[in-house]
Formats: structure tokens, sequence, C-alpha cells
């Protein structure tokens, strides 16, 4: 398996115009950085978080997305491109149906480790312009993924991911969104993938309280 990181891309918190005339300020805008970026147990050096309550964190310093989507988007009318969800890392080689959650791997002499899957919401929504797109992740489970930095250092798009470990052989990223997604028809499916070694605390009660009803 070869995965590459296509891009790095930061971005800051803007203001955007809504469809209703009312603005809203978001960091979903990323650049692609032209050098190496110091990747830290928070984060990219230059990203800022619009919404600290939902983004952010150690385990979500760093979100994923596969580049092996945005022509799969294109194809179904969607004018998606790197960046267009708010991703840090453009990857090939690597999708949510492939990725499972605890996987870690090398970037040269930094480590990042799979957390979770990256949930749609409203801000996707006002990125597109309507909610459509939400469903549509939701339906495909072409989310995306959080990583957490296990060990800090330079990343700099052309480098390779190497896997190191994947203590969940089967547990996708887009396995476990799906679980979310269909907790209360499935919910021995949803506290299965709660048990994930890696998964966040916060995914991990999610899960259950959908399981659970």
């Amino acid at each position: 398996m070869s995965i590459r990181l296509e891009e790095v891309r930061t971005g800051s918190v803007r203001t955007y115009p809504g469809p209703d005339g009312r603005s809203w300020r978001s960091a979903i805008g990323k650049e692609a950085a032209a050098g190496p970026v110091t990747m830290t147990f928070l984060g990219l050096a230059g990203d800022t978080v619009g919404n600290p309550d939902v983004h952010g964190g150690a385990d979500q310093a760093v979100l994923a997305y596969a580049g092996e989507h945005y022509p799969l988007w294109r194809a179904e009318g969607l004018e998606a491109v790197p960046g267009s969800f708010g991703e840090n890392f453009v990857l090939s080689g690597l999708t949510d149906a492939e990725a499972c959650v605890g996987d870690v791997y090398a970037l040269g002499g930094a480590r990042v480790q799979i957390s979770h899957p990256r949930q749609p919401c409203e801000t996707l929504a006002r990125r597109f312009g309507g909610k459509e797109v939400v469903a549509r992740v939701w339906a495909t489970c072409r989310g995306g993924w959080y990583l957490r930095v296990l060990r800090e250092g330079p990343v700099e798009a052309g480098m390779a991911l190497t896997l190191l470990e994947r203590p969940n052989p089967g547990g996708t990223v887009a396995r476990v969104l799906k679980a979310y997604l269909e907790a209360a028809k499935h919910p021995a499916e949803a506290r299965a993938m709660a048990a994930l070694e890696g998964l966040t605390a916060e995914w991990r009660l999610k899960l259950g309280r959908k399981a659970d009803g």
C-alpha cells in the first residue's frame, strides 16, 4: 500500500457571505503550504479553529481527506477540489473505506494515529450552499478522518505515509461512520465499533448512546 501526502493545508478564520444575506465565520478554507509545516500535538502551525467547542484539540489535531474522492464528487455534480472539506492533509492511496481507526502512520520522523471519522456538519452545508452535501457524505461515507499526533515533527507535500500499526483490521473509518448513522437499527455493530482500540472517548460515548436508543 503506497500512501502519499499530496498537500498540506492550513487556514485562518474568515467571514463568508451567506445566501440569506447573513455572514458566517469559519476556518474551513485552507490554503496549500509551499514548504514544510510544523506539526504539533495540537495541529499544524498556522492553522486555526473557528469553533473550538467542536473542533480542534489533541484528538482532532489534523483532518485528512482522500484525494480519490474529489473526482467522484464532481461526477455527482458537487464542485469539490482539494481544500473543499476543510482538510489539512490531502492523501492519495488511502480512502475512508481502507483507513482504519487506530492506524498509526509514520511521516518522516512524525507519527499520527486515526482517532475518529469526520462527522458532516452545518459548516460543510454552508460551504457548499445546501444541506444536500451533508446527506451525501452520510450516504457515501466520504467525510474524511481526524488524526491525533503521537510524535511531533515537520510535514510537507510529497512525504510517504508508512503504516506502523493496525490494531483494528476491518474497523474502517467508513464502517464507524455508518455504524453511528445506523446504530438504532444495528446496535450490536455500533457497540462493536465503540470498542475499537484508539477510538476517541467522545465517539465511544456517541456510539454507545445511539446503540442504547
